[in-house]
């Protein structure tokens, strides 16, 4: 249905079971977020609480906490958008079936922004930031966080709604050097559109207009983190999914969503920064505190009974899983279909997403050739790295299959597939200093590090070893082994002091392990981390572990490693470094004394009993 406002949607929700009332009072501090991350951890409902502490404000949270929640949301306008997302990737063929097109056309008029004569919903009230819930997500917080924001700015070159950004970017509310009520701050990461916005207006020594949208329609929401095809504007895609369009006015120079629970405008002034952070973000760990564009506020204004949505990031999956699952949904083809070449791709969520991509391509160049070696992957992986958000990419790892039975989705067979195919004096390309994703700490510094894309194609050259070798379990200070799945040992070393002190750990077990190929020829991957067994027992671990704590120029190596003109190789398996270093950010966990507190609302006669 078309809902025109978040209340609308969350009654819709309880009238259908997907949501659960919590009236007991609820400390924003630590104490709300900590209640979110079980229920969801539990795949639990959706959460309104009535009663929160220092606050006249509801707030909710785990809207989208399951893909199924998610698509029960969009039910009435997912086909819609989904067609339309076709024809615009291929319009020849939805010419051809105009009757089963027709109504996804007739829908594509809430595309178009409606400026609206009523001002009344959002501007009900002119408030101050303290009295927003100001919700303290993780123990190390640096202060109160927006995590569902849609911050609106537009281009200072070509001003109106036709051309402005709508984009998900964290926003710190208190706390730290902030004047409270008089300043926030606004953390972006590389590759956003509103650092387009921001440098044409410094260039110009104009301050940037920006306005913070929170709560609406949910689609509102989900349009803030699209990644939108060249031409689409958020705008336009939050009118389509929502089924209506979206309704805005100005006031004081600021474009205001009349539908919005919540907005906040304020302006950027050209170098004008403060320390914003840490958070603790959807990596699993804390990003730390470095200096962000500080907003001045202008006005903050609530409607009439507002209501509040956040959500909690962390070590994933967590409800941002859900957006990329309902984003794959929604998109369908559209990323591959904009790289020639590219069947299918996945950003790996249990490793934080930007850290570790898979793909799977074509093999087309050479036909004529009887050997089979990675050729047109190598040039669809260029293509991928860059590409918009994909750029951000860490580890990429590419093949094709000619068979279509290989998907990026089953990452376990998906790597088997690779290890058993990969030619480790060939496959492996550097990328060194570049730039990475600001979250991502592994690197040299902030956006700073390297990438490599592993590229394997062609028949089976090794058979996966389904046990621990014996020369690894006679290695030197070794306090730990375990076997992560075929062709992948984990192995627990000393703990990581500093670079040349770990090179010559890893020197040390190349030395014993150089004569041992024969030994090793069903290994692919060796990892050296800080607790074998947790890396070894799930899939997630060894994930989230391997590609989250490893910067791949500086924690790669591998047995019988040579360069040859210029090229790195090994002909033994590939070494990661994947133990916590010094300068890497500290992973986020619940406060146990909280977790504690919040036993009493899953207990007997608690709101949410039954729930976990």
């Amino acid at each position: 249905m078309a809902y025109s406002s978040l209340e609308q949607c969350l009654l819709d929700l309880e009238k259908n079971g997907h949501l659960k009332r919590v009236t007991e009072e609820v400390d924003p501090f630590l104490e709300m977020a900590t209640i979110h991350h079980r229920v969801y951890e539990a795949g639990g409902p959706a959460l309104l609480f009535e009663n929160v502490k220092g606050s006249n404000y509801r707030t909710a949270s785990n809207i989208f906490g399951t893909l199924d929640r998610s698509k029960f949301i969009f039910r009435d306008t997912m086909e819609h958008v989904q067609q339309l997302i076709r024809f615009k990737q291929n319009p020849i063929n939805a010419l051809k079936n105009p009757l089963k097109n027709f109504s996804a056309g007739l829908h594509a008029i809430n595309a178009l922004p409606l400026k609206n004569p009523i001002s009344k919903p959002v501007l009900f009230k002119e408030i101050n930031i303290q009295d927003i819930p100001l919700i303290h997500h993780w123990p190390m917080d640096g202060g109160a966080f927006v995590t569902l924001p849609q911050v609106y700015s537009e281009d200072i070159d070509h001003p109106g709604i036709a051309h402005s950004n709508l984009g998900m970017y964290r926003i710190q509310l208190s706390g730290n050097k902030y004047l409270l009520n008089k300043e926030i701050g606004l953390h972006y990461q590389l590759h956003r559109g509103i650092g387009v916005h921001q440098t044409k207006s410094n260039k110009k020594n104009t301050p940037l207009k920006v306005s913070v949208f929170v709560g609406g329609p949910p689609a509102h929401t989900v349009s803030a983190v699209m990644p939108l095809p060249e031409g689409m504007s958020e705008i336009n895609f939050a009118g389509i999914l929502g089924g209506r369009c979206f309704r805005y006015i100005y006031k004081d120079g600021y474009c205001i969503s009349t539908d919005a629970d919540f907005v906040i405008t304020g302006e950027v002034f050209p170098g004008d920064n403060k320390p914003e952070g840490p958070f603790g973000d959807h990596l699993g760990y804390y990003s730390l505190q470095h200096s962000f564009p500080l907003m001045r506020v202008h006005k903050v204004y609530a409607k009439r009974n507002a209501i509040w949505p956040f959500t909690v990031v962390g070590r994933p999956p967590q409800e941002d899983t859900s957006f990329g699952q309902l984003i794959h949904e929604i998109t369908g083809e559209a990323i591959s279909n904009e790289i020639p070449g590219l069947k299918e791709v996945h950003a790996v969520d249990a490793a934080g997403v930007h850290p570790l991509l898979l793909a799977i391509g074509s093999e087309r160049y050479t036909p004529y050739l009887p050997t089979k070696q990675p050729a047109e992957i190598l040039t669809i992986a260029n293509h991928v790295l860059g590409t918009g958000q994909l750029s951000l990419a860490k580890f990429l790892f590419i093949t094709a299959d000619e068979s279509n039975q290989l998907t990026t989705h089953d990452i376990s067979s998906y790597l088997r597939f690779i290890l058993e195919r990969i030619d480790l004096t060939r496959d492996i390309h550097f990328y060194t200093n570049t730039t990475i994703d600001t979250l991502d700490y592994s690197g040299d510094g902030l956006n700073t590090g390297s990438k490599v894309v592993i590229a394997a194609y062609g028949d089976k050259i090794r058979d996966l070893s389904t046990e621990i070798p014996s020369s690894i379990k006679a290695l030197n200070e070794i306090r730990g082994v375990s076997l992560v799945q075929p062709g992948i040992i984990s192995i627990q070393t000393k703990k990581y002091i500093h670079q040349e002190e770990a090179q010559k750990e890893i020197e040390s077990i190349k030395q014993q392990l150089n004569n041992q190929l024969d030994d090793l020829k069903g290994i692919a991957m060796i990892i050296l981390c800080d607790d074998a067994h947790f890396v070894g027992e799930k899939l997630n671990n060894f994930l989230w572990v391997t590609f989250t704590r490893s910067n791949p120029s500086h924690d790669i190596d591998g047995i019988g490693s040579f360069v040859k003109n210029k090229h790195w190789g090994c002909n033994g398996p590939l070494l990661i470094d994947a133990r916590i270093k010094p300068h890497h950010a500290p992973a986020v966990e619940l406060d146990a004394a909280v977790v504690k507190k919040t036993d009493k609302l899953f207990s007997s006669g608690g709101s949410l009993h039954g729930v976990i």
